[in-house]
């Protein structure tokens, strides 16, 4: 799980932030830079295509392996590109590279949590999700920090190639990995049967249930404030003066293992206060680093308030997902674990691949100031429902660890 978490990761970075640095490096307009907020739309409407995952069987390695090592494949590819383009010269080619890195990313993340549900026992999900998010983060730190590093050496395109190899351990996890044995229904005859059993089904059973609409808006806004302010951090650090070296110190080690030790305690604190009291812990946290962001403006210049933050935000962000991604499961139902995960995860980055888009022109109108102030006030409703849903429809079962 920590390998496949690792190839989960490292096209996220390439796909998202990394890109923004680089388009940044290369001075294009906000509002240009802010568009790669939508790129990522194939995170949010993975779970379209989620249903193909369980109905169709790839002609090799079975089910879950055979369409984990084609995405991986198509992965290989996708960064390839990526890194052939040139955001300076040809902005849209770079975005319609980063846009397929994502779709592919979309797709390997759906097998890759349908393999995880399949393989381990109920207690022991827990830690195989920590495994995954911990490979997750060391993944973001190569090809975050470390690529904006090797840049300053190679250029961005080799740095941005050099990703590729990458995906190979991965590719061999996959190749090495159980099929998980699962007994699957008889599927209807008629087309309109299959989808229903594929894709109605999950829906209207998550849908009937209390406080379903309350529940779902939460998902989409909890991290409203976030996906508002990290399409801006390149041009934002950028414009105060730093380097890509003191940028790739600031996401670097120290990062890194505030991001571990976040997991480590957001597990921890799961176990212990149960996932709704620890959701609302992370959510006051988050909202605490989103109102540092502001300080850094008022004090350019300062590479230890940079560390501080970056700190902050790794810490917080690793923090905040175990609760999350914990709460997210435990809304599954067992005979649609795989559809309804898939769909919460969509619907998880709405903000940050919709809204996130026009952060660009807001920045430009506001100033990265007021800017910033603004997306510390838009984690407040998120914070709010949660609230809602813990007086009104609590958590019906916790992660057991």
């Amino acid at each position: 799980m920590a390998v496949l978490g690792f190839s989960s990761g490292l096209p996220w970075a390439l796909s998202g932030p990394t890109l923004r640095y680089w388009m940044s490096a290369g001075h294009l307009p906000l509002a240009l830079i802010g568009l790669t907020a939508n790129i990522g739309l194939a995170y949010l409407l993975k779970f379209l295509w989620a249903p193909l995952f369980d109905e169709a069987r790839p002609l090799f390695f079975g089910r879950r392996r055979g369409w984990l090592v084609s995405a991986q494949l198509a992965l290989i590819g996708a960064i390839l590109l990526l890194s052939l383009s040139n955001p300076a010269l040809h902005p849209a080619l770079a975005l319609a590279a980063g846009a397929l890195v994502a779709f592919c990313s979309a797709s390997q993340d759906i097998v890759i949590d349908a393999w995880r549900i399949e393989s381990f026992a109920p207690e022991i999900q827990g830690a195989a999700l920590a495994c995954e998010v911990w490979g997750w983060r060391v993944a973001y730190l190569v090809s975050n920090a470390g690529v904006i590093a090797l840049s300053i050496k190679t250029g961005w395109p080799l740095a941005m190639g050099l990703m590729a190899p990458l995906m190979l351990p991965g590719l061999v996890a996959a190749l090495l990995a159980a099929e998980p044995e699962v007994a699957r229904e008889a599927h209807p005859s008629t087309l309109a049967a299959r989808f229903s059993q594929a894709v109605a089904e999950p829906l209207t059973e998550f849908l009937r249930r209390r406080g379903a609409l309350l529940i779902l808006a939460f998902i989409v806004l909890f991290r409203l404030g976030g996906a508002m302010g990290a399409p801006m951090l390149a041009p934002f650090y950028t414009g105060l003066g730093f380097n890509r070296a003191a940028i790739a110190i600031a996401n670097g080690p120290l990062s890194l293992v505030l991001g571990i030790a976040g997991t480590g305690l957001g597990g921890l604190l799961v176990l212990r206060l149960g996932v709704g009291r620890a959701l609302l812990v992370t959510a006051l946290l988050q909202l605490g680093a989103l109102c540092l962001y502001p300080v850094l403006a008022l004090y350019p210049h300062a590479p230890h308030i940079l560390l501080i933050i970056a700190g902050a935000e790794a810490f917080t962000d690793a923090f905040s997902d175990t609760a999350f991604l914990s709460y997210l499961s435990g809304l599954c139902a067992p005979e649609h674990t795989a559809t309804q995960y898939a769909l919460f995860s969509s619907l998880a980055p709405l903000a940050l691949h919709t809204v996130a888009g026009a952060s660009g022109e807001i920045a430009v109108h506001t100033g990265f100031f007021a800017f910033y102030c603004l997306a510390a006030l838009a984690a407040l409703p998120g914070i709010v429902l949660l609230l809602l849903i813990l007086r009104r429809h609590p958590p019906r079962r916790p992660l057991r660890a």
